[in-house]
C-alpha cells in the first residue's frame, strides 16, 4: 500500500506523456564468442515441466519502479540475498530505474539479452504490448507449481484479471485494488464552525460547508483540487464510470454492461459540470484552478485550502493527515469501485530473459509469502531504517531515516509491518474494503491505442484546450457542446469504435457477457 498517494498519481502524470520507444538489439557473445543468447519464451517456460534444479547458484534480477529512497538499496538486496541464498540458492540484484527512464530502459531490456527475472509490469507500461512481443512468460503453470498459495492473498477476480488469450502473464501485487470516493477536510475548521459531515450524502451536501468557510474564513479557498487533470467535475464522476485506460470511451459501472460510451455526452458528466460551475461562482473554488501548478497538499499546508474530493481506502484520512499537517476527516460518497486496471496496475512478471523460470517463479513466490523478504523491500531494515513502535507497530528510529521503498508495486504487501498512527489492523480492513467493492465487468481488459493513435493525439490537444476549464467550472459547461463537436471532429468516435472491438474480442475471448 502507498505510503503516499501522491506517488501514485505523479507516476500515472508520468506515464501519460511517455512515448513508446522502437528498440533493437542482437544477440551478445560471451569472452570465447560464444553466443549468450537466451532461450525463447516458450523454451525458458519449458523448465516448469520438470523438476526444479537448485545446484547451481543464481544472482537474481529484479527490476522495479524507483520511487522514493533508493540510496541504500544494496544493503537491502544483501539482506534479502541471505534469506533467498538460504531457500533457493539464489541471491538477489534489485534494479530500481527512474519512473522518467522506465519505459525506455526496460524497451532495452527486454529487447537485448541483459539478465532480468522479475520485471513489473503494467497496464500503464504496455503490458499487452510486451505479452504480444512475446518478452513475458506464460506463468499459469509456474505459479501453480511453485507459488500455488499465491492467488489466496487477494480477490479471484484480482488474480485472474491479467490474463490474455487466457493465459496469466503476471500476479498482482497486493494493495488496494478498489478505492472510493470523497470529501476530505481540515478537522479544526469543522470543530470551529460545528460542522459534520451526518447529513452529507451526496457530492452536491458539501455545499453548506464549503458556504460556512467561504463566509468566515476568506483567506481559505474552501474546495481546492489535487491537480489540473483532477478538477472539481472529474472528481464526482471517478467511480461511477470505468476509464478503459485513458476515457476515451468509458463504461457507466451502474449497468455492468459492456457498451462503451462518449462520457461527455453523458447525464452525470453534464451535472458534475452545473455542479463545478455553480461552486465556481459562489467562490468556493479558487478562481485559477484550471491553471495553477499548486497542488491540495500545497495549498492546505500553507493554510490556504481546507478539503478537496479524491479517491480513497482505508487509513486514508491518517495518510492524508501527516501530509498535510493538519489533522484530516472524511466522508465517502461512492462504493468501492475495482475498474479495469485494478488487477493489471502493477504486477510482477517474468520476462523471457530470465535465466531459469523455475528459479524466478520461486523467487516471485517468496515475495508473496515470506514476510521477512516483504519488510526488508518495504520498511528496510530493523533497527536501522525502523524500531518496534509498540502494539505491532514501526516508527523511524531516533536519529534514522526511512527507507520508504513504497512497495505497493511488489508482491504481498499485506505481510509489511505496520507504521505508527497507522491502525493495526489495516490490512484486514483493506481485504475486506477490497472484497466490498463492485467489480468493473471489463476487470481486466487494457485497451491497445496505436490503431487510432492519430486521433488519440488529436483528441488529447482538444482535452488540453478545454477539459480542465470546464471540469473545474472556469468556463461555463454551456460550452460542453462546442468542446464535444471538436472532440467528434478529432476523431473521438473513431477512438470509441475501436476501444468496442477491442472489448468485444476481449468479452468473447474471457467469457464474459
Amino acid at each position: 500500500m502507498p505510503s503516499n498517494s501522491k506517488a501514485v498519481m505523479l507516476l500515472l502524470s508520468v506515464v501519460l506523456v511517455l512515448s513508446t520507444l522502437l528498440s533493437a538489439c542482437g544477440n551478445s557473445n560471451d569472452a570465447k564468442g560464444n553466443s549468450t543468447e537466451k532461450p525463447s519464451g516458450s523454451e525458458a517456460a519449458s523448465t516448469a515441466s520438470g523438476a526444479a534444479n537448485n545446484d547451481k547458484e543464481l544472482e537474481l534480477f529484479v527490476a522495479f519502479l524507483a520511487i522514493g529512497n533508493m540510496k541504500e538499496v544494496d544493503l537491502i538486496q544483501e539482506e534479502i540475498s541471505k534469506i533467498t541464498k538460504a531457500k533457493i540458492n539464489a541471491t538477489v540484484k534489485l534494479m530500481p530505474i527512474d519512473v522518467g527512464a522506465w519505459t525506455q530502459q526496460v524497451n532495452l531490456l527486454l529487447a537485448g539479452n541483459e539478465n532480468l527475472d522479475l520485471l513489473v509490469s503494467s497496464s500503464f507500461f504496455n503490458y499487452s504490448s510486451q505479452v504480444a512481443k512475446g518478452q513475458l512468460l506464460p506463468l499459469d503453470e509456474l505459479v501453480e507449481k511453485y507459488a500455488p498459495t499465491v492467488k489466496d492473498t487477494m480477490e479471484p477476480a484480482i488474480f485472474n484479471a491479467t490474463k490474455i488469450g487466457g493465459k496469466m502473464y503476471g500476479v498482482p501485487s497486493v494493495r488496494d485494488t478498489a478505492a472510493d470516493e470523497g470529501f476530505i477536510a481540515r478537522k479544526d475548521l469543522m470543530d470551529k464552525y460545528n460542522l459534520n459531515f451526518d447529513n452529507v450524502k451526496t457530492f452536491a451536501d458539501i455545499e453548506p460547508i464549503l458556504k460556512t468557510i467561504k463566509d468566515n474564513e476568506p483567506g481559505i479557498y474552501p474546495l481546492v483540487q489535487r491537480a489540473q487533470t483532477l478538477a472539481v467535475a472529474s472528481e464526482i464522476i471517478r467511480n461511477f464510470v470505468d476509464p478503459l485506460s485513458d476515457s476515451n470511451g468509458v463504461l457507466l459501472t451502474d449497468n455492468q454492461d459492456l457498451k462503451v460510451v462518449n462520457l461527455y455526452e453523458q447525464q452525470i458528466y453534464k451535472d458534475a459540470l452545473k455542479l463545478a460551475r455553480k461552486w465556481y461562482q459562489a467562490g468556493y473554488i479558487m478562481p485559477d484552478s484550471a491553471t495553477t501548478q499548486e497542488t491540495n497538499n500545497s495549498l492546505v499546508k500553507a493554510g490556504k485550502g481546507f478539503g478537496y474530493f479524491s479517491n480513497m481506502k482505508p487509513g486514508f484520512e491518517q495518510q492524508e493527515s501527516n501530509l498535510q499537517g493538519h489533522e484530516m476527516i472524511a466522508v465517502r460518497l461512492t462504493k468501492p469501485l475495482s475498474t479495469s486496471d485494478a488487477g493489471t496496475g502493477f504486477m510482477l512478471s517474468i520476462p523471457k530473459n530470465t535465466q531459469d523460470a523455475d528459479r524466478a517463479a520461486q523467487l516471485l513466490n517468496l515475495m508473496y509469502t515470506d514476510k521477512d523478504i516483504v519488510n526488508l523491500l518495504d520498511n528496510g531494515i530493523e533497527g536501522k531504517h525502523y524500531v518496534s513502535a509498540g502494539d505491532n507497530l514501526i516508527k523511524v528510529p531516533e536519529g534514522g531515516s526511512n527507507y520508504g521503498f513504497n512497495q505497493w508495486q511488489v508482491g504481498n504487501n499485506s505481510l509489511a509491518k505496520v507504521w505508527e498512527g497507522t491502525p493495526a489492523d489495516i490490512w484486514e480492513q483493506t481485504k475486506a474494503f477490497n472484497k466490498s467493492a463492485v467489480f468493473s465487468k471489463a476487470l481486466g481488459f487494457t485497451f491497445d491505442a496505436s490503431p487510432v493513435k492519430t486521433e488519440v493525439a488529436a483528441v488529447t490537444n482538444v482535452n488540453n484546450q478545454y477539459k480542465a476549464g470546464i471540469e473545474s467550472g472556469t468556463i461555463d459547461s454551456s460550452k460542453l457542446d462546442e468542446y464535444v463537436s471538436k472532440l467528434k471532429t478529432a476523431g473521438l468516435d473513431k477512438i470509441i469504435a475501436e476501444k468496442q472491438k477491442q472489448l468485444d474480442a476481449w468479452a468473447k475471448e474471457n467469457g464474459v457477457q
